[in-house]
């Protein structure tokens, strides 16, 4: 397991950065990851048997515990990998991809959402965090076919911070992540990204991220996708 001293600089290099990775791509460079930054001499070798690096499954605990420490937001966000933000970038950009308007929660509009994606928000919004199990029952979508279903309704909710990664739930052979509506878990965030402008957004995470960086091109893929406009 992680110790205190790990779990507390990984924390301060997500508030340092903004946004990171879990795991490195590739062992590249970029996009930063938590790896990177803690072992950045260190190429990782993705092996869970006995000759393989504990640091690997240690940061798979610690992706765990981060989760649901409240110090940081955890998201299956860039390219649907599993990604930490600090608070500010966190807020920022839901103000910059407009989740407030996606998610219908501004007034007069109507959200961007399909059926099935807005059922599962609005479960979310009314429990949180449920397991992947206890979601996909409670939306009706179980079994192998629905399962692209329920993948498509989940990835514009991802992908525009309207979901959270918080914690695990031991309800099978294999813990599921808890998953919850950011507005729910992190209330306060969500209601100061609403006076946040999108152009002021915008300013803030070009400075904080850099224009080059892969999570702020990242951002801007799915905001020009979305068809989302500035407030």
């Amino acid at each position: 397991m992680p110790s205190a001293a790990i779990r507390k600089k990984a924390v301060q290099a997500i508030e340092r950065r903004g946004c990171l990775l879990v795991y490195p791509l590739n062992n590249k460079k970029e996009p930063a990851s938590i790896w990177s930054e803690l072992y950045p001499r260190s190429k990782m070798r993705w092996e869970w048997d006995a000759d393989g690096d504990n640091r690997v499954a240690d940061l798979w605990y610690l992706r765990e515990i981060l989760s649901r420490s409240r110090q940081v937001v955890y998201v299956k966000w860039f390219q649907g990998r599993a990604t930490f933000f600090s608070f500010e970038v966190f807020k920022n950009l839901l103000a910059f991809l407009g989740a407030s308007s996606v998610a219908g929660d501004d007034e007069g509009a109507s959200g961007r959402l399909s059926p099935d994606s807005r059922n599962i928000l609005e479960l979310l919004l009314a429990d949180s965090p449920l397991s992947t199990k206890q979601l996909k029952a409670a939306a009706e979508l179980e079994g192998r076919l629905n399962e692209p279903t329920y993948n498509r309704a989940m990835k514009p909710l991802w992908n525009h911070l309207l979901l959270v990664g918080f914690g695990e739930f031991q309800d099978s052979s294999f813990p599921s992540l808890g998953i919850g509506s950011a507005a729910t878990l992190f209330e306060s965030l969500w209601q100061e990204s609403q006076s946040i402008s999108c152009e002021g957004a915008e300013a803030f995470l070009k400075k904080k991220l850099g224009e080059t960086n892969p999570f702020w091109k990242y951002a801007i893929k799915i905001k020009k996708a979305s068809g989302s406009r500035s407030s």
